[in-house]
C-alpha cells in the first residue's frame, strides 16, 4: 500500500555507512523526528550524523495525514486534572511554539502548506468537549466550542482551534535534508556508551538520539511498559466534497478528515497492533454510505506509539543511561511533537534549558490505568502457544488478514508473511 505522500513526493538519496566513524551527535532514525532534530543540530554547529535503517520518511512519517495542530484530542483538561496548570499549558505552547516553527520553515520550502482550524468533534454527549475548551481557554488559547461543523455528521459538539494548518511532510523532508549528514539503509543494533553498532560499521558518539519511532533498547527506560502501538487506517477519496478545516473524532474508533489538493482523507479503525478492530471496512463502509460517488485513489496504514498520560516522552533515556536521549510516544500526533521533539532534544544535547523540558521528561510517573493494560498483553503474549513469535521480546504473533501481516500485540512489531521485519521496536526479521 504506498500512501499518497510516497506517491507525490521524490526524496533525495543517501549513501549507506561505509566504514566505521565517529560524531559527537548520532541521532538513529530517519523519520520526521528524527530528521528535524538533525537539522536543528546542524544549525547550531554540532558536529552529528544520522543513520536510518531504510530510507528517510519510510515509516510513521510516510503514512501520517499530516496535520499541524496543538489540538491533541481532549487533553489539556485532562492534564490540569493530573499534573497541574503549569504542566498543561507547558504542553499546549511547546505545540503551538512548534505550528510556528513549521510555518517559517514552510515559507521557504515548497510542501503545500495551508492554514486550516483543527477540530475535535463528538457524536454523543458533549460534556468532555466543554471541559476541554474551558481548560484551554483557562490557559489562554482561544479555543472555541460550537455544534456546527461542515462534516456530513450528527455532531453533538466540536472544538476547534484557529491558527493550525496542514501541509505535504514528504515534499517537506525532500526540502528540508539536501546536504545533511545522513546515511540510509544503515540500521543500528546495538547501543553501548560511546558506541553504537550498525549492519555496516561502529560509530562512536559521546551522545546518541533515539528517534526510532519505538525505541530499540530494552534494558533501560522501561518503554517496553509504557507503550503500546495503535494501527490506523487511511482512505484519499476523489469525488467527495473538499474540507475547509482539519477534523478528529473524540469516540473509540471515531473518523478523522482533512482535504489534499482534489482529494479527501478519511481516516479510522484504529485498533491495538496486533488486536483485531475496525480497519479499512470501518473506513470503507462510512465512505459508501455518505459519499457513494467517491473513487479511493490512495489506501494505506500506519501505527502510532501511545504513552501512557499522552504526552511524548521527550528527553534523557533513563537515569542510568547518560548521554542519551530519546523521543517517542507521539500518540497519533507526530507531526507536531515532532517538531517540540527537536528544539527539547537539540537544548538537551548542547546543555540549553529549555522551559518545556519538565513536562515532556520521559522519567514521569508509571502510575496509570493503561500500564496494566500493557502488562496483560505482554504477559498474555509470551504465554500464547504458538510457534510464531516476535524476535524482540518473543511474543506470539497474530495474523492480520486485511494487511496480510503478522503482528504483534505485546509492542507492535510486525512482519511479512516471508519474515522480513517491517516495523520495529524488533530489529531482526524472522527465519
Amino acid at each position: 500500500m504506498t500512501s499518497l505522500w510516497h506517491d507525490t513526493a521524490n526524496l533525495p538519496r543517501f549513501p549507506a555507512l561505509s566504514r566505521d566513524t565517529s560524531c559527537d551527535v548520532l541521532v538513529i532514525g530517519g523519520g520526521m523526528a528524527g530528521l528535524l532534530t538533525l537539522h536543528e543540530l546542524c544549525r547550531r554547529g554540532v558536529d552529528c550524523l544520522l543513520v536510518e535503517a531504510e530510507r528517510i520518511g519510510s515509516g510513521t512519517t510516510g503514512g501520517t495525514t499530516a496535520v499541524l495542530s496543538a489540538q491533541h484530542d481532549t487533553l489539556y483538561a485532562d492534564l490540569i486534572r493530573s499534573f497541574g496548570r503549569d504542566q498543561a499549558k507547558a504542553v499546549l505552547y511547546a505545540n503551538l511554539s512548534a505550528v510556528e516553527q513549521y510555518r517559517a520553515l514552510c515559507a521557504r520550502i515548497p510542501c503545500d502548506f495551508s492554514e486550516a482550524p483543527s477540530c475535535l468533534y463528538t457524536l454523543s454527549s458533549p460534556a468532555r468537549l466543554e471541559r476541554e475548551v474551558s481548560a484551554v481557554q483557562s490557559l489562554g488559547f482561544p479555543a472555541r466550542f460550537t455544534q456546527q461543523t461542515e462534516l456530513p455528521l450528527p455532531v453533538r459538539g466540536a472544538v476547534f482551534f484557529p491558527g493550525m494548518a496542514q501541509f505535504h511532510p514528504l515534499r517537506f523532508l525532500a526540502g528540508l535534508v539536501p546536504g545533511l549528514p545522513i546515511c540510509e539503509n544503515t540500521r543500528a543494533l546495538r547501543i553501548e556508551p560511546g558506541a553504537v553498532h550498525t549492519n555496516r560499521g561502529v560509530i562512536r558518539a559521546r551522545r546518541v538520539i533515539v528517534c526510532t519511532h519505538f525505541p530499540i533498547l530494552n534494558r533501560r527506560g522501561l518503554y517496553f511498559m509504557k507503550q503500546y502501538q495503535m494501527r490506523s487506517f487511511v482512505l484519499a477519496l476523489k469525488n467527495a466534497p473538499a474540507l475547509h478545516g482539519t477534523y478528529a473524532g473524540t469516540e473509540r474508533g471515531g473518523l478523522y478528515f482533512r482535504s489534499y489538493g482534489d482529494l479527501l482523507l478519511v481516516g479510522g479503525g484504529d485498533h491495538r497492533t496486533g488486536k483485531s478492530g475496525g480497519g479499512f471496512d470501518c473506513v470503507e463502509a462510512f465512505v459508501r454510505r455518505t459519499w457513494p460517488q467517491a473513487r479511493v485513489a490512495y489506501r494505506w496504514a500506519a501505527q502510532d506509539c501511545m504513552s501512557l498520560d499522552g504526552v511524548p516522552y521527550i528527553g534523557p533515556y533513563s537515569p542510568h543511561t547518560p548521554g542519551l536521549f530519546v523521543a517517542t510516544g507521539f500518540n497519533e500526533w507526530g507531526m507536531t511533537t515532532s517538531m517540540v521533539a527537536s528544539r527539547l532534544l537539540a537544548d538537551a544535547v548542547t546543555g540549553q534549558p529549555n522551559p518545556y523540558a519538565r513536562a515532556f521528561a520521559p522519567q514521569r510517573s508509571l502510575v496509570h490505568p493503561q500500564l496494566l493494560g500493557n502488562l496483560f498483553e505482554t504477559t498474555l503474549g509470551l504465554l500464547w502457544p504458538t510457534s510464531r513469535r516476535c524476535t524482540h521480546l518473543g511474543c506470539a504473533l497474530h495474523w492480520n488478514p486485511q494487511e496480510h501481516t503478522w503482528d504483534c500485540s505485546c509492542h507492535g512489531s510486525r512482519y511479512a508473511p516471508d519474515g522480513k521485519l517491517l516495523d520495529n521496536p524488533a530489529l531482526h526479521d524472522r527465519r
